[in-house]
């Protein structure tokens, strides 16, 4: 599964540097840009809840096929249009958006099974060499991403990306599901979300999870959806340029996963990811006064460690806190804050850089993630990097 998973992460980024480049061509608006984060990400805050709940009551591995078929019909339509040359910025985006459906059904039930393929006490491992093989799909997706797109179009790039989930649906098709110690049978949908909505509004624990993601996604989606923009027209380059970017971001991660296993047992991760917040903030200044592609990378790859330090950090806490039989419904509204802060925010970073420029958008956003950090003062996480659950797992499923 992790093997598929890589493959088709790295289908993906390939269609990210696609989407993004493409709008760039099609539309001159850092807004409409900006957008194609935001039809990316929104379907999560849409649908997050209801995704996870059906991968708590449904079979997951049917669900992930389903999921996996939807996003390479999707991905296929949208490369045949672009070929054809009948693909507009709204078409683009129409698109994007339903691409961004199946993600979000996909989601909660993909991030539910990581801990039943692993034990418990290997999960912060299995976290991070799930984030490693993300981050590998990030280094080399955007720069075959823009190689591709270079010599042969859009068109390719989301035809591959098709190409990409089939490897995903073959091995989902032979696994066997290990089903979760506790079952629901017979639970209504509505009686499965109100319980999840109740486990949530309990869990002490969990919500200084939702509330520091969430704050670190908003105002980090700024570098994630003004980069093309900058590459494209800030500092005159092309698609190769954008995906090399892009790849410098994943390099970052991969290097960042690394050094990071052996720091967990050193210090607690509101230490670590006040760090990764704090070199994120770093990149994305640097994004906005670095002016050519030479300088801009190295930064990307700051980026791409403070990035994996902070979010590998959000991702170990937020799988390690709920019971088994709640878990995907936990995650789904841990996706949803933090993908809908990353669509939200990649929308009002469009509008700011509108009015008054990428680069007082980037600044903004810099100084607005090194604000967040006080809410680390009050809102402490339950967890350390040892592994160690601040309260039992049994504690919070009883609140």
């Amino acid at each position: 599964m992790w093997i598929a998973s890589v493959a088709s992460n790295i289908g993906t980024w390939m269609h990210t540097v696609g989407a993004s480049w493409l709008m760039t061509t099609l539309a001159a608006s850092p807004l409409l840009v900006a957008l194609v984060q935001t039809a990316t990400t929104l379907p999560v805050f849409l649908l997050g809840l209801p995704a996870g709940v059906m991968a708590d009551l449904l079979d997951r591995r049917k669900l992930l096929i389903f999921t996996q078929s939807w996003m390479l019909g999707v991905a296929a339509l949208l490369g045949v249009l672009a070929i054809a040359g009948k693909i507009g910025p709204w078409w683009l985006l129409t698109l994007t958006f339903a691409l961004g459906v199946g993600s979000a059904m996909n989601g909660p039930a993909w991030a539910a099974a990581i801990p039943e393929l692993v034990p418990r006490e290997e999960l912060p491992a299995a976290v991070a060499l799930n984030s490693v093989g993300f981050n590998i799909a990030r280094a080399v997706g955007p720069a075959l991403g823009g190689i591709v797109m270079a010599s042969a179009g859009a068109g390719a790039v989301f035809l591959a990306n098709a190409v990409s989930f089939l490897g995903v649906i073959v091995v989902l098709w032979s696994w066997k599901e290990r089903p979760p110690a506790v079952r629901e049978p017979g639970t209504r949908f509505r009686d499965a979300m109100r319980e999840g909505l109740t486990y949530v509004r309990g869990a002490r624990p969990f919500h200084a999870v939702l509330v520091r993601a969430g704050m670190f996604s908003l105002a980090g989606s700024a570098l994630w959806a003004m980069l093309p923009v900058v590459a494209s027209h800030e500092m005159k380059s092309t698609s190769r340029g954008y995906g090399i970017l892009l790849g410098c971001l994943g390099a970052g991660s991969v290097v960042g996963a690394a050094v990071l296993a052996p720091l967990r047992s050193r210090y607690s991760v509101d230490r670590i990811v006040a760090v990764g917040v704090v070199l994120f903030a770093i990149a994305t200044a640097g994004l906005a006064m670095l002016k050519t592609l030479s300088l801009a990378a190295p930064a990307m790859v700051l980026g791409g460690i403070a990035w994996i330090t902070a979010m590998s950090s959000f991702n170990v806490c937020a799988q390690t806190i709920p019971p088994q039989w709640m878990r995907a419904r936990a995650l789904a509204f841990y996706l949803l804050v933090f993908q809908g802060s990353l669509a939200v925010g990649s929308g009002v970073w469009g509008e700011v850089a509108r009015h008054w420029g990428v680069r007082t958008a980037l600044l903004i956003a810099a100084v607005a993630m090194i604000s967040g950090l006080g809410a680390g003062w009050r809102m402490k996480l339950s967890w350390n990097m040892a592994g160690r659950i601040a309260a039992p797992v049994e504690a919070v499923a009883a609140e």
